[in-house]
């Protein structure tokens, strides 16, 4: 039924009534004729009331009705997008803490991976400095031993050279030192100048 129907049947089923009361109170009597128009008047001025406030409410309703129901169907449908929205984010949210563990695992295995590398390279580096202490400890010893061989030939020279002069000194006699002088001088005698 449609809006409109309503309204008529609204309209004329208090008539109808008001013509069916009549009616019943004029078969009743005489004295009641008069009280039948005075009520008749009463039910007619009341459908003019009754017809005039549900025009009155079938134009001025409606329209705020549909505003009213207008406004719940918007936030009907924000919420509805809201929601919609909200199951995304909560999805992508999961996704991410799913994905977040095996990000996590990712981390650790590289971490490893860079730590064992690392530990490799300082190994390396460690071996590399040892080398080059031993290398530099080798050169310094080998170059203490010439300075050690150098001064010991010194010493031995020097002490060989002490104990020639001493053995001279001994040996040396007034005697032996006339001999030598005079087989220096028949020496430089036979050179030619």
């Amino acid at each position: 039924m449609s809006h409109k129907v309503r309204i008529y049947l609204a309209m004329i089923l208090p008539a109808l009534l008001l013509l069916i009361a009549a009616s019943a109170r004029a078969a009743e009597g005489g004295n009641a004729a008069e009280e039948s128009i005075g009520v008749t008047f009463k039910w007619i001025h009341f459908v003019i009331i009754a017809v005039l406030a549900i025009w009155v409410f079938g134009k001025l309703l409606p329209p705020a009705f549909k505003k009213k129901a207008d406004l719940i169907s918007d936030a009907i449908g924000k919420a509805t997008a809201a929601k919609v929205e909200a199951e995304r984010q909560l999805h992508e949210a999961a996704v991410k803490l799913a994905s977040l563990e095996q990000e996590v695992a990712a981390f650790r295995v590289m971490a490893q991976k860079d730590a064992a590398a690392e530990l490799q390279r300082l190994r390396n580096m460690t071996r590399t400095d040892a080398e080059k202490i031993a290398a530099a400890s080798k050169a310094e010893i080998a170059a203490a031993e010439r300075a050690a061989r150098l001064e010991l030939k010194g010493l031995a020279a020097t002490l060989a050279v002490d104990k020639a002069e001493s053995l001279v000194a001994q040996q040396m006699t007034p005697a032996v030192q006339d001999s030598l002088i005079n087989n220096f001088m028949q020496s430089l005698q036979g050179r030619p100048n």
